[in-house]
């Protein structure tokens, strides 16, 4: 090991999600085209290691590229409408087959226990089953689809306690009526109603599509599901990119903590996304925007009751109201019921294109729930939106919580030459900067 210092400090920058994902149950969704490029042996040993670390695993894949050379080996030729497969009995037959072999080729993958390969020790065991109940899609624009069907109910009732014994759970793109027929579906439907009905606290997508990216190219890293529905409104995103959206969005608004769409090109790009603070791919959550905005001249003595505490003890230094008042636009909020519970203050310095986050305050009441980390979100994103490509904090007690989420100390040479004139020096309060 050339740095095992380097090792060992990962090893503990890790430690936290690993605390925070044990127990919870993740949806992991991937087409057809991840097993055709070669990448399903090494997806297998990632999320066979989300398992060792007390993950619970449901694994969902898909079969395009499968189905269509099933079907030019028959001579069928496949047809669509509005992307979606027009599912007749032939082309039910090639699904099927597919995903037989799909089935087959995934347990083999993690029955790999090779001495010196990751799967070492492993023993994964995975259950598959009618834990799929579908319904026919219909009619569309006057279009039949026929055997094409979409998720009705997931039998969460019964996965549950298979993924208690430590197994994973496949389900396929296929669902069963209750009068015996089956229907053809996509990935991306069974993959979102699964992840709804087990209450997974993420549902992620390993897609064949590239990193998605706005209008003008920039990389999307997270987005509030609100924010995502406006992506997919503005109509720039390529189809397959949005069809994964689409779904994402719609787990997110119906209970699912986090949707991830995380490219498969990069090598462990599932664990990169899960265990680095930026991770590989697009982030979707569930935001209510009303609680977390920017504030308002009612917001003031709320603001106040946040801060006069710290004040008091000399984490802040004190502003009176009339400064608050004054500087009401530079702060956000997050609100409950009319009732302030978190607030930052964001003070530009255009000219070198970088911002000072200042009064990061959550109430102890709710200290335990991530708003701080909501708030630091929200605040880069207003810091970003106005062309800033840095932001910093002067804190005198709270250093490390700000170096967990990726400032660097700095120095006072390092502020802008405004900010560095209005330094305290009898505070002395370290300086921390965080690049966007």
């Amino acid at each position: 090991m050339e740095n095992p210092n380097q090792f060992v400090q990962w090893l503990r920058s890790v430690a936290p999600y690993i605390h925070a994902f044990r127990g919870k149950t993740f949806v992991v969704a991937f087409p057809g085209e991840l097993v055709t490029a070669g990448a399903l042996p090494v997806l297998a040993q990632d999320l066979s290691l989300l398992v060792a670390l007390g993950i619970r695993v449901v694994i969902v894949h898909g079969s395009r590229p499968q189905v269509a050379e099933q079907l030019a080996l028959r001579n069928v030729e496949g047809r669509f409408h509005n992307g979606i497969r027009i599912t007749d009995l032939p082309a039910l037959e090639c699904a099927k087959e597919a995903a037989g072999e799909l089935r087959l080729d995934i347990e083999a993958a993690f029955s790999q226990g090779l001495p010196n390969t990751p799967m070492s020790n492993a023993a994964i065991r995975i259950i598959s089953g009618n834990f799929v109940t579908a319904r026919p899609l219909g009619v569309f624009d006057g279009v039949d689809l026929e055997l094409t069907g979409v998720t009705r109910k997931i039998a969460s009732e019964t996965i549950q306690p298979i993924l208690e014994t430590d197994s994973l759970v496949l389900l396929s793109p296929l669902g069963f009526s209750p009068t015996g027929e089956v229907f053809n579906l996509t990935m991306e439907d069974v993959a979102a109603s699964a992840a709804i009905a087990l209450h997974a606290e993420k549902l992620i997508f390993i897609t064949e599509t590239t990193m998605m990216t706005d209008i003008a190219g920039t990389e999307i890293r997270e987005l509030s599901s609100h924010q995502a529905e406006a992506v997919l409104q503005a109509g720039f995103l390529p189809p397959d990119a949005s069809f994964y959206l689409q779904h994402a969005i719609k787990a997110c608004n119906s209970g699912v903590d986090r949707a991830h769409i995380v490219p498969f090109e990069m090598d462990g790009s599932a664990l990169l996304e899960l265990f680095t603070h930026d991770g590989v791919g697009t982030m979707i959550s569930h935001e209510n925007l009303e609680s977390l905005r920017q504030a308002t001249i009612e917001d003031v003595g709320g603001i106040i009751k946040l801060i006069e505490p710290l004040e008091a003890d000399g984490t802040l230094v004190k502003r009176g109201r009339e400064l608050i008042e004054r500087e009401i636009e530079q702060f956000s909020v997050i609100d409950h019921d009319g009732v302030i519970f978190g607030c930052a203050a964001l003070y530009p310095f255009p000219e070198a294109k970088m911002g000072e986050m200042a009064c990061l305050i959550v109430s102890q009441e709710v200290q335990t729930q991530g708003d701080g980390e909501r708030i630091l979100k929200h605040m880069e994103n207003r810091a970003r939106a106005a062309g800033l490509t840095k932001l910093f904090v002067l804190t005198t007690r709270t250093m490390h919580w700000f170096k967990k989420r990726g400032f660097v100390p700095a120095s006072v040479d390092d502020l802008p030459k405004d900010r560095q004139h209005m330094y305290n020096w009898q505070r002395k309060s370290q300086v921390l900067i965080k690049t966007l």
